[in-house]
């Protein structure tokens, strides 16, 4: 099912065209998405007694979230080079969670944060949670919390649009694959493809410069990821659609805030339940997806 509705995500990506600008390592105070992409509406409120947690005192105190995410991240986390916001579905899910502790969805700075500092951010406290998407594993465990899963993924392959040599992950093999630096991703390739050469980047975007430019045969990721640079490159580029992984995204938090987590995930499940959820991705990554997925079942470990 998962691969038949990633046939029609290819093909309607293939209609959309754009283009994507990359982050500079700034903040970035979200004001919704552009008037065009912005759902209707969300129900989502202020929680009533918010608990207290080392986290949640420190966002009431300040009275604004601070929000990890990426900027180059099309479908998912994209730096508008129009408006300055933060436009995306796990930019939509950050304002959900700022409307739920601070009433407001204003009330939310964005920090650029890629793969390979992700858990550097929230150790350091230099951001209340990661939205980035951060795939949940045990190693990521052992130095960070997750709430939720929020979206099910699946690692897949991207190569330009004549190629017509690759078609698995198997075809790697004997290939140069670029990826992105603290991802799964280079563990996942090296595992399903022993024989590939992996070279690393900062960011998916500049990893898929490298596969346009003939430094490499293909990139390899998220499908959500590369489907959104698909979508901004349909003349370049074109999905494979075998992914060979499954990849559950998690709201990054520190390890020891028990009730932060909580508090996230409470606000994952009544975001499902209000429909919140459904807009979000409808507004996003759901423009190039008709059919937007059930949400996974959320994890309270």
């Amino acid at each position: 099912m998962f691969r038949r509705r990633l046939s029609v995500l290819v093909a309607t990506a293939a209609l959309a065209m754009g283009t994507a600008a990359c982050g500079g390592g700034t903040s970035s105070s979200g004001g919704g998405l552009a008037a065009s992409a912005k759902p209707a509406g969300y129900a989502m409120t202020q929680a009533t007694n918010i608990p207290a947690s080392p986290t949640l005192d420190a966002i009431k105190s300040r009275g604004k979230i601070v929000i990890g995410t990426k900027f180059d991240q099309p479908l998912f986390g994209l730096k508008n080079p129009v408006t300055g916001n933060i436009d995306g579905f796990d930019a939509e899910l950050s304002r959900l969670l700022a409307k739920r502790v601070l009433g407001d969805d204003k009330k939310i700075d964005f920090v650029e944060t890629v793969s390979k500092n992700r858990e550097d951010f929230i150790e350091q406290g230099k951001v209340d949670a990661v939205i980035a998407t951060y795939t949940i594993n045990d190693a990521r465990k052992q130095r960070v919390g997750f709430a939720g899963p929020y979206y099910l993924a699946g690692q897949d392959i991207m190569v330009k649009k004549d190629n017509t040599t690759i078609k698995s992950v198997t075809d790697l093999n004997g290939k140069k694959v670029s990826s992105v630096q603290g991802s799964t991703s280079e563990q996942n390739i090296k595992s399903k493809a022993p024989q590939a050469q992996v070279l690393l980047f900062d960011t998916y975007t500049t990893a898929g410069e490298a596969l346009r430019d003939g430094r490499v045969d293909a990139e390899s990721t998220d499908n959500v990821i590369l489907l959104g640079l698909v979508d901004k490159n349909p003349d370049a580029f074109k999905l494979v659609g075998a992914p060979f992984t499954q990849e559950p995204y998690g709201i990054g938090l520190k390890k020891a805030d028990t009730v932060f987590r909580n508090f996230v995930n409470d606000t994952l499940a009544e975001a499902e339940k209000n429909g919140d959820w459904q807009k979000a991705y409808a507004a996003t990554a759901g423009k190039v997806d008709p059919k937007p997925p059930t949400p996974p079942a959320i994890d309270r470990y």
